[in-house]
């Protein structure tokens, strides 16, 4: 196993204290958003065997197998499938989908054979791989997740009394829902956005006076008050109103497929994805939104938000995902319990959250680490390791 050295990318929305409160050290005054664990391009995790920093990448692209093992590189190729995050919401992330497979591939050969520069700005598809995702919470998490049933929709806009929005209540009452969902989605993101502008001021006002009153829609209205605050004008603030509005305790998750819009709103949580950077943009953000193409992506499908919590197993707490290219589980550790052996068949990344980790590595000479919050190590396919000691770890590692 190789202790991780990680980087904290410093996006505009993340919180200035959070990430730092984890790790332990001073804030810095600038935002930090996300710590990335793992072996994407974009920042990879680095390592030292004795012959200087090395980037996570690098070492599994020289022996897959190796770091892998057999069964991972037949089924996901040279290259370890998951990224893993520590993200940190001190704003509202942008409201997005992403794509399912056979929609990453086809659009990122399209763009390929067009000639679409990878960093041009109106690029939809980065790769061709799709992007589900899993955000455990480690403090309260807002979110945004999934619509609404168009009922309950059509309550909420009703109840803000704004004369704007009824026509899109009266399209969510009368139509099937799937088809009421669409609609009202290519209305409010279709329309140009200065003549919706005064609309998302008129309803973030209401939105703002009736929620410290309490009710059934109070934190989805102080959402919406606090989405225009940061996004003034911006559609997704309407289109935000049809998703529902979730706060996760520590430990419980939200899974995001193919297709189910979203937006982390604020909060400290782990985040464990499919290695790709495929994005498309719904609103509450200044970049591209290619409407066209979001409404063949997005699954206009009523449902809960899908609160997940873990499931025991062996004495590992399991988030049960439908997904094999990650599988996101934790160890809570309690002082003179037995070790915890952690199953090696699979390349995993492991995460120490709270307290003190210690963990030994049986496999040819035995080695010790002791991970403190924020840190982290990886261990290869095949390497036998145990957990001890007072915290919480948090296991990163592919289904195969």
């Amino acid at each position: 196993m190789d202790r991780l050295v990680n980087t904290v990318r410093p996006y505009a929305w993340g919180s200035t204290t959070a990430l730092p409160d984890l790790l332990g050290v001073p804030p810095t005054g600038e935002p930090q958003a996300e710590m990335w664990l793992g072996a994407h391009p974009g920042a990879p995790s680095r390592l030292d065997r004795g012959h200087g920093p090395v980037s996570l990448a690098d070492v599994i692209a020289a022996d897959p197998e190796a770091a892998l093992g057999a069964d991972a590189v037949r089924a996901f190729g040279p290259r370890l499938p998951f990224l893993f995050k520590v993200l940190a919401a001190g704003a509202p992330l942008s409201l997005q989908v992403h794509p399912d497979r056979a929609r990453a591939e086809a659009g990122f050969a399209d763009e390929e054979a067009r000639g679409v520069p990878l960093d041009a700005p109106h690029r939809n598809y980065k790769d061709p791989h799709h992007k589900p995702e899993l955000i455990c919470a480690l403090t309260s998490f807002e979110g945004l997740c999934g619509f609404r049933h168009p009922a309950e929709a059509a309550d909420l806009l009703e109840g803000l009394d704004v004369a704007d929005l009824k026509p899109y209540a009266d399209i969510l009452r009368a139509s099937p829902e799937e088809s009421a969902l669409r609609e009202v989605l290519t209305a409010v993101l279709g329309a140009e956005p200065h003549a919706l502008a005064e609309t998302v001021e008129r309803t973030a006002t209401a939105a703002g006076h009736l929620a410290p009153k309490g009710g059934p829609h109070a934190e989805a209205y102080a959402a919406c008050a606090t989405l225009a605050h940061h996004f003034p004008g911006d559609p997704g603030v309407l289109a935000a109103l049809l998703l529902n509005h979730v706060r996760l305790q520590p430990g419980e998750a939200l899974f995001l497929g193919a297709g189910i819009p979203h937006a982390y709103l604020s909060g400290l949580g782990v985040e464990l994805m499919a290695n790709s950077d495929n994005v498309l943009r719904c609103g509450l953000t200044p970049k591209h939104v290619d409407v066209p193409e979001l409404l063949r992506v997005v699954r206009f499908e009523p449902r809960d938000a899908g609160v997940l919590r873990p499931e025991d197993v062996d004495g590992e707490e399991v988030y049960d995902t439908p997904i094999d290219e990650f599988r996101l589980s934790r160890f809570v550790l309690a002082p003179g319990a037995v070790p915890r052996p952690l199953p090696a068949r699979t390349p995993q990344i492991l995460l120490c959250t709270t307290g003190a980790v210690h963990l030994t590595s049986d496999t040819g000479t035995t080695r010790e680490l002791t991970l403190t919050p924020g840190g982290s190590v990886f261990a290869p396919a095949g390497e036998h390791l145990t957990a001890s000691g007072d915290g919480t770890l948090f296991r990163a590692t592919v289904v195969a």
